[in-house]
């Protein structure tokens, strides 16, 4: 079950209709997988705001930019300040 949820997901980009539903629920559980990864374990509830807003600014940022190159500007895999919000809840393995 997603931490984050669709709604929250929809307040963030400001959209105000069900077409994209599923593909919306998709980036969040994509933006979640690659939350958990980054930081070295699983998300937990409730979850920290920091992290919560991470997973909004990744999925957000992957449904307004759906494609891997973009022409005019620089193509960013993870959107600035993401892993800056992460990156106190890193674990480390030295």
């Amino acid at each position: 079950m997603p931490f984050v949820t669709v709604p929250e997901l929809k307040a963030q980009l400001n959209i105000d209709h069900d077409l994209d539903d599923a593909l919306l629920s998709h980036q969040i559980e994509a933006a979640e997988a690659h939350v958990a990864s980054f930081i070295g374990s699983p998300l937990t509830d409730p979850l920290p705001a920091a992290i919560r807003q991470a997973v909004l600014m990744l999925a957000a940022y992957w449904y307004e930019t759906r494609e891997t190159a973009q022409a005019g500007g620089a193509p960013y895999a993870v959107p600035f300040g993401v892993h800056d919000l992460l990156q106190p809840h890193r674990v480390w393995v030295v």
